[in-house]
């Protein structure tokens, strides 16, 4: 199937239908896709703890030091400002105000604005302690009221550009533009040929590079890669953050357990009932991420332990029950035998948000023309080395709104000659369909790797090891690529082996240990 569209958005989280959403009452012809049969299975969905919003005793100057000095100052300085002075007001604006959503509220019924870690004020909205699953659902059925499709179960395989794609002899002389992207429709197996004048990747994060992770099962960060093969500027890629408390269980993966919990009063315990935070930092559980999973992950070496406890049953101090204000933490927990009233909860650093990504500038531009990015598949340099709590989800609103006002001022069109020069995908003459357990072998490995070599603590002789390891399975992957049929899972794997090359890479040309990045001595 061949189709035109004015603007191909690819995710379908805040960014993704944020940008969606203006483009279509703007009267854009607009394609949002998602590779995931079901469109809220996104890391929005996930998010628990919430987004920062207004409230009067803040200003944009407090949120703006906030946020440098959680990114270690190495954050882009306008972005910082554009966030704090646009981002708060917004959630009233458009997520309040037009879309209907409702946060939790006090008993007097005013908003309640809760604490996270390295907040100078409580200025951040929430939804008892499932915030992002408010905020997805909320803007899927918004989005649907007002008529905007979204299609599901089509897995994007590459960025279509003038210089790779077309088959007219002069685009070679052009500069290097995006004109649209080959997609592959899971259920079908045939892949499309989407046109278009715009494209915005909002894929979202790399945490399933990593053995342990909050991320959803499909953040592979698709997006940075096809940008990265098609010739887009990557930058930060060293800088994965990592959560301290991610629920550790054999049943339950991937569940995270909200720092809005510490941020009202939970307490870090060792298999001793020592409170070690105190030996880790002077702000103990309050401390920025990056401190305090360096510091969990210390403690378990130092310990032999494979996980720590988070107890909030005897240190919480919140206005509602424990039970009530963190009603999915509480639900969850109990389903694998853990009553977070009485019990302290088994927890373990995941892999949990990427401060890199795709280099864009105020308005989502990424360095190819045509192509934008939004989310955590971009880098805004807002993060720094280090992001925020509840940061994100804001970040993702921004700039959603901000990439499809950049487009519906810009307005940008391609001639039909242009993209009649382009042809459909042509696949291999000999396709080959490999037993599912590989593909299990070979995430494996990259998780192993990216974990033990490039993960919470690095050095170079890891990284070294890493960069061995990647580079060989490379080339194997990559080859199982070319010779397969192409399925979801093989183009994953594909992205998967791309990013853990470029963070690896990345992390082994910066020396200083700053934020979510440290490399020890030895």
């Amino acid at each position: 199937m061949r189709r035109k569209f004015d603007v191909v958005i690819i995710g379908t989280g805040i960014a993704g239908l944020t940008a969606g959403i203006f483009l279509h009452k703007a009267g854009r012809n607009v394609a949002i896709i998602t590779k995931e049969d079901d469109i809220a299975a996104t890391a929005t969905n996930l998010a628990q703890g919430g987004i920062i919003a207004w409230q009067p005793n803040d200003s944009a100057q407090i949120l703006a030091d906030d946020l440098i000095k959680a990114g270690c100052g190495v954050n882009n300085r306008q972005a910082v400002e554009q966030l704090a002075r646009e981002g708060p007001q917004l959630v009233f604006d458009f997520l309040i105000d037009e879309v209907g959503l409702q946060f939790s509220t006090a008993d007097d019924g005013s908003l309640d604005y809760t604490e996270e870690a390295a907040h100078a004020v409580r200025r951040i909205l929430h939804y008892h302690d499932f915030t992002g699953d408010r905020i997805q659902h909320s803007l899927m059925d918004y989005a649907r009221s007002i008529g905007l499709s979204i299609l599901s179960g089509r897995t994007s395989i590459d960025l279509i550009t003038n210089i790779h794609h077309s088959q007219d002899s002069q685009e070679i002389y052009r500069p290097r533009e995006v004109m649209g992207v080959y997609v592959l429709n899971n259920n079908t197996k045939k892949i499309d040929t989407f046109l278009a004048y715009d494209v915005i990747l909002a894929t979202g994060g790399v945490g399933n590079l990593y053995q342990h992770t909050t991320n959803p099962s499909g953040a592979t960060g698709d997006g940075m890669s096809m940008a990265h093969q098609a010739g887009a500027e990557i930058i930060n890629a060293e800088y994965i953050q990592f959560h301290p408390t991610a629920l550790y269980h054999r049943d339950i993966k991937r569940f995270l357990i909200s720092e809005s919990l510490r941020g009202e009063g939970a307490i870090l315990l060792n298999h001793t009932g020592e409170a070690f935070m105190k030996r880790y930092a002077s702000k103990r559980e309050l401390a920025p991420r990056d401190v305090v999973a360096r510091a969990i992950y210390e403690e378990m070496a130092k310990t032999g332990k494979e996980y720590l406890y988070l107890d909030a049953a005897n240190h919480y101090k919140g206005a509602k029950p424990l039970k009530d204000r963190f009603s999915k933490i509480y639900a969850t927990c109990l389903e694998g035998g853990i009553d977070i009233t009485r019990d302290p909860i088994p927890i373990v650093p995941a892999a949990h948000y990427f401060c890199g990504g795709i280099k864009v500038d105020l308005d989502g531009r990424s360095t190819l023309k045509n192509l934008y990015a939004v989310g955590e598949t971009s880098c805004t340099g807002l993060h720094g080395a280090n992001r925020l709590a509840s940061s994100s989800l804001l970040e993702g609103l921004l700039w959603g709104k901000r990439s499809a006002m950049a487009i519906i001022k810009e307005d940008t069109k391609i001639s039909a000659a242009r993209f009649s020069a382009i042809p459909n995908w042509q696949p291999p003459e000999h396709t080959e369909i490999f037993d599912p357990i590989l593909f299990v072998q070979d995430w494996s490995i990259i998780q192993q790797t990216m974990w033990n070599y490039a993960g919470i603590i690095r050095t170079q002789k890891g990284l070294e090891r890493a960069r061995a390891d990647i580079n060989y399975h490379s080339h194997r992957i990559f080859k199982f690529y070319q010779e397969a049929q192409l399925s979801k899972e093989i183009i994953e794997l594909r992205n998967g082996i791309v990013n853990a090359s470029i963070i690896v890479h990345a992390a082994q040309h910066n020396n200083k240990s700053l934020g979510c990045h440290f490399v020890a001595s030895k």
